[in-house]
């Protein structure tokens, strides 16, 4: 083929895009629609819970459209980290609801489902074999930190799709995929450079944010050729430029020349970034720089449950010490829970308006604030227990004494009643490191049925 034309409608399933513009894409014959749906940015709530994101009215009405424009153009529908974090049970979840959506438009295809999840017992004999490195954290891997994972994905690569693929599904939906493996699927399927798929994935993966101005919930087109590849907004008020898409390039990099994912890097030192006509950038001179094929492993354990209390301070004594206020809530919440131990919980404040932003980092040091919003934040072994320290610490922030107050109740506004509210359960992430494996698909089972 001449070409292959990959249209992205957003940056995510469920976060929206532009009917209007969707409908530009479709007018270019696209020969597939590619789309992302996760992501680790949200924290690690989602991995270690198993859960969406966002919600299913979101997530149904991007879906509904996007199903109905397949079958309308006949062509597939690739789908990336569905809903979030990319686990079975999202993946379970976003299938549920493509299945509802079948039977209430009354239409028919073949769906491929690619798992994404991986098992304990694989990882502890890869953790035994030495196949498992250490990633950005710097923190090694342990046989214990596996075992307290309660969710434990891998961002695939493009093969898995490529080979479910071979069973000409219309639709294909993925756990935790490796974002612009989905783009660059088909075009590598059908022949095209792989360093330049991987490229143009790479700029579609965030929809419009590649553009000027730059929006995520904004549908765009890459079209690839034998040694360059087109990017376009379906918008007419956005252009790309080739100082938009060459930004979007360093996008989440720590080397703005080099690029990290499955199998190799993207080695954009001889990149060359043009201005094609108005509003679409032309793209050449990637190259790819092979090396033994890794796959990133993402889990989270959890940790506890939290509790919060936020309130605004405007009192001017108040809000002139408020180190030394905390200071005093601490010594009181440690007198009066004295039979727990430390260790059993951890109690923050989050003070804006005064390094409730940056915290330590902060570089302004002589602001003047006239109000402060207070977060106080107890993660504890129970949520019972998280509630408890929690309501003493925001009583004793109500009412407690410090040099010169002028009241004993009063000074701080409280938001909400009731005024601690129990977040539930607290994950982190554990596991984010390079799983190094024989084959791009060893890990992904896919299977196919019909919808």
């Amino acid at each position: 083929m001449e070409e292959i034309k990959v249209l992205t409608p957003s940056g995510s399933i469920g976060s929206g895009f532009l009917e209007d513009s969707f409908e530009e894409g479709l007018k270019r014959d696209p020969h597939v629609i590619a789309i992302d749906a996760g992501s680790t940015d949200p924290g690690p709530y989602y991995l270690g819970k198993g859960v969406s994101t966002l919600g299913k009215d979101a997530v149904k009405r991007d879906l509904e459209l996007l199903l109905l424009a397949r079958q309308r153009k006949k062509i597939p529908l690739l789908v990336g980290s569905a809903t979030g974090p990319g686990t079975k049970s999202t993946l379970d979840w976003t299938i549920d609801i493509i299945k509802e959506i079948a039977n209430e438009k009354e239409i028919h295809f073949k769906l491929a489902r690619i798992e994404g999840d991986i098992d304990r017992d694989i990882l502890k004999k890869s953790f035994k074999d030495g196949k498992i490195k250490t990633f950005e954290s710097g923190k090694a891997l342990t046989l214990e930190e596996i075992d307290k994972s309660t969710n434990i994905v891998a961002q695939m690569g493009p093969e898995p799709f490529i080979e479910a693929m071979k069973s000409n599904p219309d639709v294909v939906i993925a756990g935790r995929a490796y974002d612009p493996a989905i783009m660059a699927a088909i075009p590598i399927m059908k022949g095209y450079d792989r360093a330049l798929a991987l490229h143009m994935g790479k700029i579609l993966e965030c929809g419009c944010m590649a553009a000027e101005p730059p929006s995520g919930f904004d549908v765009i087109l890459g079209t690839i050729r034998k040694d360059y590849f087109l990017v376009e907004p379906m918008n007419k008020k956005r252009k790309c430029t080739p100082k938009s898409v060459a930004d979007h390039s360093l996008y989440e990099e720590k080397d703005p020349l080099k690029a990290e994912l499955p199998g190799g890097v993207l080695d954009l030192r001889e990149t060359v970034f043009e201005q094609e006509k108005d509003g679409i950038t032309k793209v050449s001179g990637t190259k790819l720089l092979e090396n033994a094929y890794t796959i990133k492993l993402e889990g989270a354990k959890k940790v506890g449950y939290r509790t919060i209390f936020i309130a605004g301070v405007r009192d001017p004594i108040m809000v002139s010490q408020m180190e030394n206020v905390l200071a005093l809530v601490r010594e009181n919440v440690k007198a009066l829970f004295s039979q727990i131990p430390e260790s059993d919980y951890r109690l923050l404040f989050h003070i804006y308006g005064k390094n409730g932003v940056l915290e330590d980092l902060e570089y302004v040091k002589d602001a003047k604030p006239f109000e402060l919003g207070i977060v106080a934040e107890v993660v504890a072994r129970t949520q019972e227990t998280a509630d408890s320290i929690c309501a003493q610490a925001g009583h004793a922030i109500m009412h407690i004494d410090y040099p010169g107050c002028k009241a004993n109740a009063g000074n701080v506004a409280v938001l909400y009643s009731p005024e601690s509210i129990s977040v539930g359960e607290v994950f982190e992430f554990n596991i984010y490191h390079l799983l190094e494996v024989d084959s791009p698909t060893e890990l992904f089972p896919i299977s196919i049925e019909e919808v």
